[in-house]
């Protein structure tokens, strides 16, 4: 018996994005509370945080979104849909990619993407391609990387934001 096909989050963008972050596929919470990275152990939200500390993140979802877009930081995943048993990248099967190519036609000012992660970083060459853009592998934010710590994970996260000018 197939697992449920299930459908993944709308991009965070705008016409202002200039760097858009990619995971593979959201969690079960997250799916669940359709909001990208909802599991609080998910490093994701704190590190962006601590990445613009004179920009203090709104406590609600749609706040942290448009603060994000604010600092011309999207966000989206790699997958559009896919089957998959728990949470775990490594239970993905039968994925479905997103539409780079309508995505490039809303963010008119994108320079770049990051591949938040080992799952999502092995779609980096169709990436550039569709995009035309740079891509980079950033630290993953996951629980599931525990063995980077928060501030290997920032300094990483912080010299690709830095490259890309958006710190």
């Amino acid at each position: 018996m197939a697992a449920e096909m299930l459908q993944g989050l709308p991009p965070v963008v705008g016409a202002g994005t200039r760097a858009l972050v990619l995971g593979s596929f959201p969690g079960g919470m997250s799916l669940a509370q359709r909001q990208y990275y909802a599991y609080p152990r998910n490093h994701f939200w704190p590190l962006l945080a601590a990445l613009w500390p004179q920009h203090p993140q709104p406590a609600d979802y749609a706040g942290r979104c448009a603060w994000l877009l604010d600092r011309g930081l999207g966000l989206w995943d790699v997958y559009a849909s896919c089957e998959r048993e728990g949470s775990l990248d490594s239970n993905i099967r039968n994925a479905v990619l997103n539409d780079f190519a309508a995505l490039k036609a809303h963010s008119p000012q994108l320079r770049g993407a990051l591949h938040n992660g080992g799952e999502s970083f092995r779609h980096a060459k169709a990436v550039r391609a569709v995009l035309g853009l740079p891509v980079w592998r950033v630290p993953s934010t996951s629980p599931a990387n525990a063995s980077w710590s928060f501030e290997r994970k920032l300094a990483g996260w912080r010299e690709v934001l830095a490259e890309l000018e958006l710190l």
